[in-house]
């Protein structure tokens, strides 16, 4: 069995990083896995880049993508969250894909003019498709902000704040019409339930067959290990209850909330609290914590994520939509208890109760009695036993791993 494993990235982004441990994961079952990127960051073997991305050419066309061409530059009042066109691109990666023909091609995070939209119905061997966000099934929105219109065609956009019915996502969402009824055989995976559930509802994806499989994780890379040695390594102080809070774009990504986490953590009525976060530096106009906070910046490599999750007491994650969160997955495999909004994916990650908290969405005062309940309510160490177990029983690699192999038999027997 030949698989191929299509991503934008290798190391870049909670999509890269899942797509990447699903190959190692392939790997370890002696399954032939490749993976293709436009990026390569890591040292990996098995990892292939379509050479042409590194031409003149090829840096010519996304200058002129970048700055003059997208489509996108025509609506200056969009919101912050991503929006991919994938109208235009100049690189061989459908000829390089159709040149290593492999017997599955499995894509991921395809955006960042990796493929144009129509070069997906140039692919020839069967299709799966991990869904990181909603953006398979959108008008070009990677998270729709609840807006619901790729029920039916998109169109007056949310994102975009467009008023016109015919609008740049219509646009988009007839290229993906168009391009999806040539595809034959093609299944898509649902990363959480929330997504799987998106996914059948929406017209793109109606009739293709949805299932659900989560991320995979290294639970031998992501463990526990003493606290104490794990806050020297960072240099935190070891009298303290820590919150951690971090994401790509931590401090900058509306939909990550650190408003909200802001607006929680100000609520809390406790005195031997400090804060860390990671993702991002410090931002220019710092928000006012009532608490110490300590801005750790970007990290590159899970050995110090693992450290870092380990030097913590809890991890709050108060997005206001998900997927299925690799910092949530992460965290609870080092036995470390979350609090999150009842939103997206959560809900198949964290236990109520049993390993974290979920509160009401958008409700910070439900937040924050939920970092208060974990770190006072007398029954820690019993969550985060709780959390490791979790991880090890549905998501740990060898798991996912078997449940793909199982799903690309299905897909080959068809």
């Amino acid at each position: 069995m030949k698989i191929l494993i299509v991503n934008a990235f290798d190391n870049n982004g909670g999509a890269a990083r899942a797509a990447l441990r699903l190959h190692e994961a392939l790997l370890l079952e002696n399954i032939d896995s490749q993976m293709l990127v436009v990026t390569k960051q890591s040292d990996k073997k098995n990892i292939l880049t379509s050479q042409i991305k590194t031409s003149k050419w090829f840096k010519l066309i996304r200058y002129l993508q970048s700055n003059f061409l997208n489509p996108v530059r025509r609506y200056p009042e969009k919101t912050k969250t991503l929006f991919s066109s994938s109208f235009l691109v100049g690189s061989n990666i459908v000829e390089t894909i159709n040149k290593i023909n492999p017997d599955i091609v499995h894509l991921h995070w395809v955006c960042n003019e990796m493929l144009a939209i129509e070069d997906i119905s140039k692919i020839q061997a069967p299709i799966v498709w991990s869904l990181h966000d909603m953006w398979g099934f959108t008008g070009g929105c990677h998270y729709d902000e609840e807006c619901g219109r790729f029920v039916g065609r998109c169109g007056q956009c949310k994102v975009l704040k467009s008023t016109i019915e015919n609008d740049l996502s219509r646009d988009v969402f007839l290229r993906k019409q168009k391009t999806y009824s040539k595809i034959s055989n093609m299944t898509i995976v649902g990363l959480s339930n929330w997504l799987s559930g998106c996914a059948k509802e929406s017209s793109l994806f109606n009739g293709r067959k949805v299932v659900t499989i989560p991320n995979p994780i290294d639970t031998n890379v992501f463990k526990p290990i003493d606290k104490k040695v794990a806050r020297e390594i960072f240099s935190l102080p070891k009298d303290k209850e820590l919150i951690l809070f971090g994401a790509m774009s931590a401090t900058s990504d509306p939909r990550k909330g650190f408003l909200l986490l802001q607006e929680a953590v100000n609520q809390l009525q406790l005195e031997n609290i400090e804060l860390v976060i990671f993702g991002s530096g410090e931002p220019e106009n710092v928000p006012s914590f009532k608490f110490k906070t300590h801005y750790l910046g970007q990290f590159y490599d899970d050995a110090s994520l693992q450290v870092l999750y380990n030097a913590c007491d809890v991890m709050v994650v108060p997005s206001v939509q998900e997927n299925l969160s690799n910092t949530i997955m992460e965290s609870l495999s080092c036995g470390l208890p979350v609090v999150a909004f009842s939103i997206g994916g959560n809900a198949d990650l964290i236990d109520h109760k049993i390993n974290g908290y979920l509160a009401e969405p958008a409700d910070t005062e439900d937040l924050a009695s939920g970092l208060d309940w974990v770190l006072y309510a007398g029954s820690y160490e019993r969550l985060c036993i709780n959390a490791r177990e979790k991880t090890l029983t549905d998501f740990a690699s060898d798991v996912v791993s078997r449940k793909y192999i199982e799903l690309y038999s299905e897909v080959l027997s068809e």
